[in-house]
Formats: structure tokens, sequence, C-alpha cells
């Protein structure tokens, strides 16, 4: 089902028959993704979550109801499952912009692989772009400095987040997407901007990236509807309701990835507390560089040879 938002038709999943249409001058917009694409941290009044996506939806046109989003973002979601599950769905809604911010859940997983990042993000964007899509892309900031994780835990996680984020600026260029620069924004360390977990913002940070797609939409031409308010609608959550969000739901999200990471994490702790002994980390940062930097030759020696492994995954 459908339902208004501000000038938004908000869409769940695809139903089955003709993909509806938005009146004429109206735009069809897809969003894919992770918890930070669906919405945590801004709940709306009546359950669920809203989030950036839709706040930037409803500025893109002036008229009501004129623009279609389809937020098939889902939490936990890896690059893996953005291009295997929810990529078909988006190819099938002929977005006329399509967002793809993902990345950081790959950096928690033991399963963890740069290779396979590159190939999927650039695999996504090939696609959508392949329809005609403005793309939309955003790097961010690294999980463990957001947690405060000491420093043996936080290096590894920061390396793995700044690969991810390099891959994306590459894929940016490639595929001449809109960026939104959010790892080392001013924004970043300002707690009003996100919510009790300290990973996925408040509703002032959703405004604030929101925004800032917006303004640069307007510059070519592609937002013609007003920005988002920069300040909350919505009360700001009760010290009650984070305590017993931490106890229920950001309980459970830490213990998730703590199952699948930890043991890996720990393993890379150890390593980066050996470096820092013998002298520094610069090896193991080289590591990663010269990693990252290889998964972007393997890309482009694929684009060199005209593959096109995004269509012929989803079709």
């Amino acid at each position: 089902m459908t339902a208004p938002f501000d000038g938004l038709v908000l869409a769940g999943p695809p139903l089955s028959g003709p993909v509806p249409v938005p009146p004429p001058g109206g735009l069809r917009m897809v969003a894919l993704g992770d918890s930070l694409t669906e919405g945590l941290g801004d709940p709306l009044p009546g359950g669920g979550w809203r989030g950036w996506a839709a706040l930037l939806a409803a500025g893109l046109r002036p008229e009501p109801g004129a623009v279609e989003l389809r937020n098939l973002a889902v939490s936990g979601a890896l690059t893996g499952d953005v291009l295997r599950r929810q990529l078909p769905a988006a190819r099938g809604h002929r977005p006329q912009v399509a967002a793809v911010v993902v990345g950081a859940n790959d950096t928690l997983r033991a399963s963890y692989d740069i290779h396979a990042v590159s190939a999927n993000v650039d695999a996504v964007l090939a696609a959508l772009a392949a329809q005609g899509a403005t793309l939309l892309t955003a790097c961010l900031p690294d999980p463990g400095r957001m947690l405060r994780l000491p420093a043996p835990l936080a290096r590894p996680l920061a390396r793995r987040m700044q690969s991810v984020n390099e891959v994306v600026h590459a894929l940016t260029e490639r595929h001449d997407a809109v960026h939104v620069h959010i790892a080392d924004s001013a924004w970043v360390d300002d707690p009003s901007m996100w919510s009790v977990d300290r990973l996925h913002p408040s509703e002032r940070g959703h405004r604030a990236l929101a925004r800032e797609f917006h303004r640069l939409l307007r510059t070519d031409g592609s937002a013609l509807g007003p920005p988002p308010g920069a300040e909350p609608q919505g009360p700001p959550p009760t010290r009650g309701a984070q305590t017993r969000w931490m106890a229920t739901k950001g309980t459970a999200w830490v213990l998730d990835r703590c199952t699948d990471l930890l043991p890996d994490l720990l393993r890379l702790a150890a390593a980066e507390s050996r470096q820092r002994r013998r002298g520094g980390t610069a090896e193991l940062d080289h590591r990663a560089a010269a990693e990252t930097a290889a998964a972007l030759r393997a890309l482009e020696r694929g684009w060199e040879r005209g593959d096109r492994p995004a269509l012929r995954a989803v079709s």
C-alpha cells in the first residue's frame, strides 16, 4: 500500500502488476541500502521510520504527490544483499533518482572483503545508471569512531571504512553520481545529530543529510521543491525510551554483530597491538591500501573488457 506524507508517496515492497506512475511532471525515486537509509533514528508518529531519503524526496518537486519514493533499504543489509535482493525491485520501478548508501555493515562482518564490496557496489550503480537514473552516494564515518572504541579495536574498523569510502569515491566518479561526504563532516561530532546508539542519525541528522543532497541536486536543477527544514519536528526521545531501546533492540543489534565480528575483531586488535609494539601500524595501513587499490584495478580491467556483471546478475 502507499500513503501520502508531506507531498510524497511512500511505497513499500513492490506489488504485482504495473508500476505506479506519478502525475505529469512527477518523479520516481528508489533508495537502496541499510538501516541508515531505512530511516532508523527518525521515527514516524504512527510507527516505522521516515529518514533522510523521504525528507529529500519530498523536496525534489513542489507539487504534492509528485514524487513516488520506494525505499527498499533494510536494516543490516550488506552490499551483496543490495545487489541480489534490492536491485531487482529497484530496476523494476525504473527510477529517475536512485540513492545507494551501503557498506558500513560489511566492515562489521568477519566475512569483510573489499574486493566483494567493490564489485557489488559497482554492479548496483552500473545497473541503475544504465536505466538513466541520477545516482546518489555517500561515504560514512567509521563505526569504531562513532562507538568510541579503544584504539586497538577502533583502528581496524577505521581502516576498513576508509577502504570502503575510497571505493565509493572512485565509483562515484566512474558512474557520475551525486556524492555527499559524511565521513569527515563537521556535524559527525555533534551529539544532537545522532540517536542514542551513536550509529544512526537522529531526526536532526537525517535532516542534515537530506539537506546536503538537496543542495547538490538543486545546483543542477534536479531538486525543484523547497529543501527539508533543519529543525526537528518531533520531540526527542525521552531518557526512558532511550534506555528501553538500548535494553532491547540496541542490545540485540550489538549481540548479533559481536557473535559474528568479535572473534575476527579480537584477531585484528591483536595484530594491531603487535604492530604498535614494533614501532607503528604503517604496514597494516599499507596492506589495506594495497588491497583497496587491487580491488579497484580489478574493476577497471572489467570496465575495459566491457563486462556488465550487474545486468547479468539481475536479469
